[in-house]
């Protein structure tokens, strides 16, 4: 698999629900839209199924990088990517860009730890979740 092929993108138009009193979207939204697309990508490669009932993934933290605004009715392209997947831990990257001229508006990333569902503490990801994202475990794309 080619790293081309490790992207997931998703467009959509944004809603006047996600615009703040400053009369664009706000930062919040931005957060919620990265942790949608995460789960609906890890799920579509079959995430979900490989890591079973008993492990969840938590978010230990977001960085966001602001670059340009985004309004209500604009087309945007949300795309991810897992950038690498450590022991317990792997780190997702996000760009926004809006479809209408190119440019990107957010760029992002959340850094995720493979947890026990029961206990919450940390636990090494299992071969098979890490061939999910077709990526080794320690290795960068």
């Amino acid at each position: 698999m080619t790293n081309a092929n490790r992207v997931y993108i998703r467009s959509f138009t944004i809603p006047a629900e996600a615009i703040d009193e400053n009369g664009h979207v706000n930062n919040v939204a931005y957060v919620q839209w990265m942790q949608d697309i995460a789960v609906e990508h890890y799920a579509a490669i079959g995430g979900i199924a490989a890591q079973g009932n008993d492990a969840a993934w938590f978010i230990r933290e977001h960085r966001i990088e602001y670059f340009l605004p985004a309004f209500a009715g604009e087309e945007i392209e949300i795309k991810t990517w897992v950038e690498n997947v450590r022991r317990v831990r792997s780190l997702r990257k996000y760009e926004f860009v809006r479809k209408s001229d190119g440019k990107v508006l957010v760029k992002g990333e959340t850094d995720w730890v493979f947890v026990d569902a029961k206990t919450g503490a940390p636990r090494a990801i299992p071969e098979e979740v890490s061939k999910v994202f077709s990526l080794p475990k320690g290795k960068s794309i």
